[in-house]
């Protein structure tokens, strides 16, 4: 096991010679000195008090968000610190929060972290050294596979005083290990010593963070309370913050029902993702009258990939030919035009709305990264720009279909009698499965399409439990599904792509990728030296995964949607990279 390696490592190097730092930036330097007060979209003079009501969908039957089982409550996150938090408005840097020095190694083969003496958890006890390295332990052998995979980096873990760890990585050449490893929730040791923690359980846990679960109704509310004795309000990184007295969350079955919950004043603030509430939903008096505020508040972050995803598992989608023949019948800018009142871009890359993006042919830089894999990947992803397919808008898309349709006979396929059958004269047929019955209105053009092919389609509304359970399982055929990015893709791509984690049950390789030339890129990312390598590396994989045709891409929007009833302050400055609600305030 990992925590009895742990015991006997010997450090070849100590940090006895090096100068203490107070944050971390993956690349470049850090924006906040080591004296700076507060962040620039935070107001230290916020008042606190009052309280955030916010709504869920569906239900929850766990507070161990760590493992694959269970559907946890939403805002559990708030009980607990890390060793560090991350500011908003740099790519990528990590502030001290538990920590308060942080010992980096310009190589970056190991890094130590001396915790804050007044970090304490909600029960009064210090949090220690001992804490972090059983966080680290538990996580990696009894947690999510997640974590095995995220953390596989770390070769050991130590415990070198009550308030000094020190992490090794046995990969040297990844830069990300550092700030990862101080995003973790540290859990407590002496809290979980003795509780079985590979179950769900409702069973109120102990963390180290601003907030404390003040009480819930299984399944249907939680709210928590800020703790008055929070031993890390008067840090920088903390100040201004976590404002309100109390956050509750309460849970509806679907997102109308929440709608009108909220325009009665059921709850405070919204986040709306479906364009067409957005656009006919949210009128009425409280909106006439100025009541209730309506914002799009733009930002740069990554928009990632939505799309529909295929379980290449099935051996009806482990053709390239077949899932890039399914592509031609999502005619997206009739449902843009028809069902999303225009709101929406299309997506082309997996890393959509960043330079990231592979949007123009593979400069001489990335050539040299893509040679080492030229016979392992399409050749297209030497000489053309992926573009997902473009139709008119006017719903009318034979030619889309023929060109479906030669790419289905490549692939061994035949349409007889109106119905798309293999060699051996088994139909096309397979499932959506969707949580959220508001989806259907989008996904049913594109089947009525699919059957102009002789492809017959069920769609499947499954409860949010189920659908996790059969997420985490890869029982599906096709799903609508998401691959968010950060400002700094890292170790999360092995997770999404590579090969070791496929069959790995809860990973979020959904699609079921399996593919070494994939594999080397993964890695490639993870190692890059530097920004520019980062991004070259990152447009590498985005072509490798396009031509592909893993997905079938859908749409993103580069804003946040939200509403509001108007009782809540917020600072002058939101930052490019979150919405920051933990900003915000109460009004008097």
């Amino acid at each position: 096991m990992l925590a009895a390696a742990l015991n006997t490592t010997v450090f070849a190097e100590t940090a006895d010679s090096l100068q203490p730092q107070h944050g971390i930036a993956m690349h470049g330097d850090l924006k906040y000195p080591s004296d700076f007060d507060h962040f620039d979209y935070a107001n230290p003079d916020a008042p606190k008090g009052g309280s955030m009501r916010r709504a869920s969908i569906g239900t929850f039957d766990s507070f161990n968000q760590f493992i694959i089982k269970g559907t946890p409550a939403d805002g559990i996150g708030m009980i607990y610190d890390s060793l560090t938090t991350q500011s908003q408005d740099e790519p990528f840097s990590e502030y001290g929060l538990l920590a308060k020095a942080i010992y980096l190694p310009e190589d970056r083969r190991w890094i130590e972290f001396e915790l804050n003496e007044n970090a304490r958890f909600s029960d009064g006890e210090p949090v220690r050294a001992e804490d972090v390295q059983y966080t680290f332990d538990l996580l990696r052998e009894q947690g999510s596979p997640f974590y095995r995979a995220y953390y596989a980096g770390i070769s050991a873990v130590e415990a070198i005083s009550d308030t000094r760890v020190r992490f090794e990585f046995g990969e040297t050449e990844n830069r990300e290990l550092p700030l990862i490893v101080g995003q973790v929730p540290i859990l407590p040791k002496h809290y979980w010593e003795g509780r079985d923690f590979t179950k769900p359980s409702l069973d109120i846990p102990i963390g180290s963070g601003p907030y404390v679960i003040d009480s819930f109704d299984a399944g249907r509310s939680i709210t928590f309370r800020r703790n008055p004795d929070y031993w890390g309000k008067e840090l920088p990184v903390n100040r201004g913050r976590y404002n309100f007295d109390q956050i509750s969350y309460d849970y509806y079955r679907d997102g109308t029902v929440a709608l009108e919950a909220f325009k009665a004043g059921e709850y405070d603030f919204r986040q709306e993702n479906a364009s067409k509430a957005w656009a006919t939903g949210y009128t009425g008096a409280p909106f006439d009258e100025g009541r209730i505020i309506k914002k799009t508040i733009h930002h740069q972050n990554p928009a990632g990939m939505q799309a529909f995803v295929m379980n290449t598992r099935r051996p009806l989608f482990s053709d390239s030919r077949v899932r890039q023949a399914l592509a031609y019948a999502f005619d997206f800018e009739w449902t843009n035009e028809n069902l999303f009142y225009g709101a929406y871009t299309r997506s082309d890359s997996f890393f959509a709305n960043s330079e990231m993006a592979a949007s123009e042919l593979p400069t001489e830089e990335e050539l040299e990264i893509l040679e080492p894999i030229r016979d392992q990947v399409p050749p297209e992803v030497f000489t053309e720009v992926y573009h997902a397919p473009r139709t008119d808008g006017n719903g009318r898309i034979r030619g889309q279909l023929r060109k479906a349709l030669r790419l289905l006979q490549e692939a061994g396929w035949t349409l007889e009698d109106g119905v798309l059958k293999n060699a051996d004269g088994e139909p096309y047929q397979f499932e959506i499965l969707l949580v959220q019955k508001e989806f259907e209105r989008v996904v049913a053009p594109f089947i009525r399409n699919l059957e102009r092919m002789g492809i017959s389609v069920n769609i499947r509304v499954v409860d949010v439990s189920q659908y996790i359970n059969r997420i985490r399982q890869f029982d599906f055929d096709m799903i609508v599904g998401g691959f968010g990015q950060s400002t700094s893709p890292g170790n999360e791509q092995r997770d999404y792509w590579h090969s070791s984690m496929a069959d790995q049950p809860g990973s979020r390789n959904t699609i079921g990728i399996k593919n070494p030339a994939v594999d080397y890129l993964v890695e490639q990312i993870i190692q890059a030296p530097d920004r520019e390598q980062l991004v070259l590396r990152a447009r590498a994989l985005d072509r490798v995964l396009q031509w592909n045709h893993y997905v079938i891409p859908q749409y993103h929007i580069a804003a946040f949607r939200v509403a509001y009833w108007d009782k809540f302050g917020m600072p002058e400055i939101n930052p490019p990279y979150a919405l920051a609600v933990d900003s915000w305030w109460a009004k008097p």
